[in-house]
């Protein structure tokens, strides 16, 4: 889940940068593809499809989650590119459709899979490959993307590829990636007494640390948690993940989080909520709120992700240099996610290539697109932010550089999170629909003093197993 989690967030010759971004009746991410009468399926040098796209191939591809009007910098920089992109591929016009808010929406989403109607290269979450092939929407692009049209595929972590696999088969390409950690209000931290450049590194050091601040008074809370909209089921996850837990056995079938790790997550929770006071009385939180108390001095800490950043600068107005970043507490996994393109199934072999070019083009490729930091921090837009990344190697190491090179922020306060990583381990099968279980979970244990834990989770557990039951 991601930001809407959530949120979350998209010329030569005879193709001219007009066409190639022509907005037309682009009304919404899930609009119908284009047809495939310009695909220059009969070119020979396209029929093995491990051969990179011939650049004289005539094709349009339309693509989801263009950088809307009100994004003025993502947008020029999706201009940019596409423009570049066509020095190389002078033939393919590039469509992109955008639309006001946040791009995936999950019920436009699901409707968009059963009506068929996504663009040719379409945009999910780390979560959505079973959706999609429920669906049978998706194109298996395994035979597409090999060294000479992706270079760097070695180098992409194989946990961010493995979001997009099943049974041996490849159906996308990532665009970002995250790994949560917990996120610091350093001056808080500073008033408190605490070392900034050290953040807890157990539940233990988290309640102790939330304590302190707490005490500073003016309605200021420790630490922070989400108990709605899904929100809560999402963190309740995280905290399992971080002690080594986890919310379904490995058969995928069964609940997993009513045990010793589960109660002890709990029971954490409840007692800094209820014995200590240190994380504020107004909750039945969601993605939003947290942030907003961060950014106004009201909040410690709480788990998320480096690019919540981003967000409280942006459109909450705060500093970068008032926040820093551990890993999550515990420290055994924490819970990944992210954000692919995938391909629509049924589109022609060369629509198939082009999409595979732009990807590789716009998103796994450094230096270029959406990893041109000169050109980010030139834009005005964030640099130096750990992650997305998904690098290994030699990749890594250029790209960790220039982030550094060309930082909009201090990257030294997110040293701990760099230095210290966390195994990454996915989200659960259904997950949005176990999530929303488990926010009774958090509700409970956050606005009753008097919670039965155990009757919490066990009620939980049994409609967990009825969610996995109807797989």
């Amino acid at each position: 889940m991601r930001k809407a989690r959530l949120r979350r967030t998209r010329r030569a010759g005879a193709v001219t940068l007009a066409s190639a971004l022509t907005l037309t009746a682009l009304a919404a991410c899930g609009t119908s593809s284009s047809k495939d009468d310009d695909n220059g399926s009969g070119n020979s040098a396209n029929a093995d499809p491990a051969a990179p796209l011939d650049p004289k191939t005539k094709v349009t591809i339309t693509i989801d989650c263009m950088p809307p009007a009100a994004k003025a910098a993502e947008l020029k920089e999706w201009n940019e590119d596409v423009e570049e992109f066509n020095k190389t591929y002078p033939n393919v016009t590039v469509q992109g459709r955008s639309t006001p808010g946040q791009c995936l929406e999950p019920p436009r989403f699901t409707a968009m899979l059963k009506a068929k109607s996504q663009p040719d290269v379409f945009y999910t979450y780390f979560t959505d490959l079973a959706q999609v092939l429920d669906n049978d929407g998706a194109q298996d692009i395994s035979a597409y993307v090999n060294d000479r049209t992706v270079p760097l595929l070695k180098d992409i972590d194989p946990d961010v590829l493995g979001s997009l696999k099943q049974d041996g088969k490849l159906y996308g390409l990532p665009t970002s990636n995250y790994r949560m950690g917990l996120l610091i209000n350093r001056k808080l931290f500073t008033q408190a007494g605490l070392d900034p450049d050290t953040p807890p590194a157990t539940w233990e050091d988290v309640r102790a640390a939330a304590d302190k601040i707490a005490a500073l008074g003016g309605g200021v809370a420790g630490f922070g948690e989400y108990s709605a909209a899904n929100t809560g089921g999402w963190h309740f996850t995280a905290q399992m993940y971080s002690l080594g837990g986890d919310v379904v056995d490995t058969s995928g079938k069964k609940a997993a989080f009513n045990d010793a790790i589960g109660k002890q997550v709990a029971r954490n929770l409840h007692a800094m909520r209820w014995e200590d006071d240190s994380m504020g009385r107004t909750q039945l939180l969601k993605w939003g709120d947290l942030q907003k108390q961060i950014a106004t001095d009201k909040l410690g800490m709480f788990l998320a992700a480096p690019d919540d950043v981003t967000y409280m600068v942006q459109q909450l107005g705060a500093e970068y240099e008032n926040f820093g970043m551990g890993p999550i507490p515990g420290g055994k996994n924490t819970l990944a996610g992210g954000n692919n393109y995938m391909i629509k199934k049924g589109i022609s072999p060369d629509k198939v290539k082009a999409a595979v070019a732009w990807l590789n083009f716009k998103f796994t490729t450094v230096g270029k697109g959406h990893y041109d930091w000169r050109r980010a921090k030139a834009d005005g837009l964030p640099v130096g932010l750990p992650q997305p990344n998904l690098w290994l190697n030699d990749s890594k190491a250029e790209d960790d550089a220039a982030r550094k090179r060309y930082a909009t922020m201090p990257v030294e306060n997110f040293k701990a999170f760099m230095d210290n990583p966390v195994p990454g381990k996915a989200e659960p099968p259904k997950a949005q629909e176990i999530y929303k279980v488990l926010d009774n979970v958090m509700s409970g244990l956050l606005t009753n003093k008097d919670a039965d834990i155990d009757k919490l989770l066990s009620t939980a557990e049994s409609q967990v197993n009825q969610v996995l039951a109807t797989q």
